[in-house]
C-alpha cells in the first residue's frame, strides 16, 4: 500500500493537505507534527476515532492515517538510521508516494521580527528533509516556499509591484534581499529544490503562497482575528500599523487546487505563485467585514506594532499560462465564509 508523507501535518496548510489526500486517493498518510503550532487531528478530522500502537496514533475507521507527535527531524533521523524502522517497529511496509514538507518554525509578524534566530531553525529542518528525499526518492515532492522570499525593495509604499516568479532568479548572479530569516530560509529551500531535481532526479515543485486564509484558521492569523472582532462589532477597530499596508489574500481551497495541479505538471523545482493577483489593504478588509456585520467602525492605527512590508501581491500570469489555473473563490465569497464562522463562534 502506498504511503504519502506530510510533515507539519497538523498546521493550517498541512491539515488541509491531509484532508485532500483522503479525498483524492485511497492511499495511506504518514503524519508528523510536534503540535508546537498545529492542533491535534481530533480537533479537525470529522468523525474522529483512533487507537494507539506504541508511539503512533492510527486514525479513522479505515486506518489510513498514521500520526506521530514528534519533531520531524527526529522522525527523519529514525528512518535514515534504520531504513526498515517503520516495518520493524510498526509492521508498516511502506511504498513511498508523495512527500509534502510543511514542518517549520512559523509565526506571525511578531515572531518573524521578534525572534528571527528561532525562525532560522527552519534551515535545519529543510536541510534534513532535502537530504532525506535525495536518498528516499519519493514519487513527487511539494516544497512550500513563501512570498517572503521576494525582494523587499519591490514591496515598499513608493515602489510596489505585482511580484512575478522571475523576480527571484535562483540561477542568476544577483538576488534581492528577502524578508528576514524566514524569507532567506525559503529562498534557500528553493535552491535546494533545484539541486534535488537536477542532481538527484527528484520530481519537485515549489509554491509561493501569498496570504492564505480559511474558515478554520486560528486567531493568531490576521483574517480570522479581524473577522472575530467584526462579529463582536468592536469600535474603535484597532489595526496594526496604519492599516494601509496591503496583502494578496487567497482562500485555502484555491491553494490546495493549484498545489495539486502543479505537482502533476511541474517536476524540475520551478516555483510558482499562488494568489489572487489583487492587493487589498487591511483597512479595506476591515470595511468588508464591517459591511458583513452591518456597521462602520472607526479605525484606530497601532503604529508601534510590527507590520512587515507595505505591499505584497503577485502576478499570476505565469501560472495561468503554464497551468491554465486561476483562483475560483473571490475575496468577498471567501471572507463571507470566514465571517459566518466567526459569527457562529460569537453566538456560542
Amino acid at each position: 500500500m502506498k504511503f504519502h508523507l506530510v510533515s507539519g501535518a497538523c498546521g493550517f496548510v498541512g491539515r488541509h493537505t491531509v484532508t485532500e489526500l483522503l479525498k483524492r486517493t485511497r492511499d495511506n498518510v504518514l503524519m508528523i507534527d510536534d503540535l508546537s503550532v498545529g492542533t491535534h487531528p481530533s480537533t479537525w478530522l470529522p468523525n474522529f476515532s483512533s487507537k494507539k500502537f506504541k508511539d503512533v496514533e492510527i486514525i479513522g475507521s479505515e486506518e489510513r492515517l498514521f500520526y506521530w507527535k514528534m519533531d520531524f527531524r527526529k522522525f527523519l533521523q529514525k528512518i535514515q538510521d534504520d531504513p526498515k524502522w517503520l516495518e520493524n517497529e510498526y509492521g508498516l511496509k511502506v511504498e513511498l508516494g508523495d512527500a509534502f514538507h510543511f514542518a517549520a518554525i512559523v509565526g506571525g509578524r511578531a515572531k518573524i521580527e521578534g525572534d528571527p534566530m528561532a525562525v532560522a531553525l527552519d534551515l535545519s529542518i529543510d536541510a534534513e528533509f532535502f537530504n532525506w528525499i535525495a536518498k528516499a526518492k519519493p514519487e513527487r515532492v511539494l516544497y512550500p516556499s513563501s512570498s517572503a522570499a521576494y525582494p523587499i525593495h519591490m514591496q515598499t509604499e513608493s515602489d510596489a509591484a505585482a511580484l512575478k516568479e522571475s523576480d527571484i532568479n535562483i540561477d542568476g548572479n544577483i538576488l534581492g534581499m528577502p524578508d528576514l530569516t524566514y524569507g532567506w530560509t525559503k529562498m534557500t529551500g528553493e535552491f535546494l529544490a533545484k539541486i534535488a531535481a537536477r542532481n538527484y532526479g527528484i520530481s519537485i515543485v515549489c509554491i509561493r503562497p501569498f496570504s492564505g486564509y480559511g474558515e478554520d484558521q486560528d486567531l493568531s492569523y490576521p483574517v480570522p482575528a479581524i473577522a472575530a472582532r467584526a462579529a463582536r462589532k468592536e469600535n474603535p477597530f484597532e489595526v496594526w500599523g496604519s492599516g494601509k499596508q496591503g496583502r494578496d489574500f487567497v482562500h485555502i481551497d484555491d491553494v490546495m487546487d493549484c498545489m495539486f495541479l502543479a505537482m502533476d505538471k511541474i517536476h524540475d523545482g520551478t516555483a510558482i505563485n499562488i494568489g489572487s493577483g489583487r492587493l487589498t489593504s487591511f483597512i479595506d478588509l476591515i470595511k468588508l467585514f464591517g459591511k458583513f456585520a452591518g456597521y462602520d467602525p472607526a479605525i484606530k492605527p497601532l503604529l508601534d506594532k510590527p507590520v512587515g512590508v507595505h505591499s505584497r501581491y503577485c502576478d499570476m500570469t505565469f501560472v495561468k499560462e503554464r497551468l491554465g489555473w486561476e483562483p475560483k473563490i473571490s475575496l468577498e465569497e471567501g471572507m463571507q465564509r470566514v465571517y459566518n464562522v466567526a459569527m457562529t463562534n460569537v453566538k456560542k
